[in-house]
C-alpha cells in the first residue's frame, strides 16, 4: 500500500507526525488494512462440503489420504 500511495504522489505518516502537523486531523485519510485476511477466517462461515460453501475443512495434512474424495465415497466423511 505504501508505494502505491508515494506513487500517486501521497505521503505516510506515523501518527506522532500526524499530530504535529495537522491536531485536527484536516486534509488527511486514514488507512487500514483488510481485517478479515487472517489464514483462520478460511475456515469460518458455512461448513465444508455444505452446497455453495467455500470454507476450507480443518485438514491434518493436505495428502493423498486426507479429504480428497470427501462426498464421493462413504470411507472419506459421507457418500452424496
Amino acid at each position: 500500500a505504501r508505494a502505491s500511495i508515494l506513487k500517486a504522489g501521497g505521503e505516510c505518516l506515523t501518527f506522532d507526525k500526524l499530530a504535529m502537523r495537522s491536531p485536527l486531523g484536516k486534509g488527511t485519510v486514514l488507512l487500514r488494512g483488510p481485517v478479515k485476511a487472517r489464514q483462520a477466517e478460511r475456515h469460518f462461515g458455512r461448513a465444508p462440503g455444505v452446497p455453495h460453501s467455500t470454507t476450507a475443512p480443518h485438514v491434518r495434512a493436505k495428502g493423498r489420504k486426507f479429504e480428497k474424495a470427501r462426498g464421493k465415497r462413504s470411507s472419506r466423511g459421507y457418500k452424496a
